[in-house]
């Protein structure tokens, strides 16, 4: 294997409850876990919001010294927003 995407050793997933990554050390999800979710749920925005929130809802539990709002801007914060048609 070369260790693209298909890799499970470079899956970057979570350790909890530290929420670290497994692969990289970083704090997940990390640079390259999100660019994977952003490919994984491609044209599924809605569900990847709903996946991540209930990360950040553990994590909330998990990582009771961390303000809510850094956990926020850490697993939802940065999702590409979508432009409204009202």
């Amino acid at each position: 294997m070369s260790g693209g995407a298909s890799d499970p050793g470079n899956d970057h997933l979570p350790v909890v409850p530290a929420w670290t990554c497994e692969t990289c050390g970083g704090e997940w999800p990390c640079a390259p876990k999100q660019r994977r979710l952003l490919e994984e749920y491609r044209g599924e925005r809605p569900a990847l919001a709903v996946y991540l929130g209930s990360c950040l809802a553990a994590a909330t539990q998990d990582l009771r010294g961390v303000p809510e709002r850094i956990l926020q801007r850490r697993f939802t914060g940065w999702l590409p927003r979508q432009s409204r048609s009202w």
